[in-house]
């Protein structure tokens, strides 16, 4: 998957969200769900250049287009955060994680999450 795709932009993330939440969609539901702020056109111009870049597939086998995300959440999150790996921490997962952790953004579930990850990782108990 490495390499194959162009990496999605901030607005195209959010259309992503939304495809993601709701599966196939037309246009027009997307940019309902994306709210007042993004207008039909917009939301056409990026899904077509998001069908360019692979991130979407077009369904056009009716007169209403059905777009619906190439990849699953997890996967775009996963080449995000190789990418985030690669370019800013040397390929360091524990640099990455320090930091996350560092910005007191970290919700005790969340903590207890890692905590479980770690020992799943290291063959200890949870």
């Amino acid at each position: 998957m490495k390499g194959l795709r162009r990496k999605p932009t901030d607005a195209e993330l959010g259309i992503l969200r939304v495809l993601w939440a709701r599966g196939p969609s037309t246009v027009r539901e997307v940019a309902v769900d994306l709210g007042r702020d993004t207008g039909y056109t917009t939301v056409l111009k990026l899904l077509q250049i998001m069908t360019e870049k692979r991130l979407v597939r077009r369904d056009e086998s009716s007169r209403t287009h059905v777009y619906e995300a190439a990849f699953t959440q997890d996967q775009t999150e996963r080449q995000l955060v190789t990418d985030l790996l690669d370019r800013l921490f040397d390929g360091s997962a524990a640099k990455l994680v320090l930091q996350a952790l560092a910005s007191n953004r970290t919700t005790p579930e969340e903590l207890d999450e890692i905590r479980k990850l770690i020992a799943a990782k290291t063959g200890g108990a949870g």
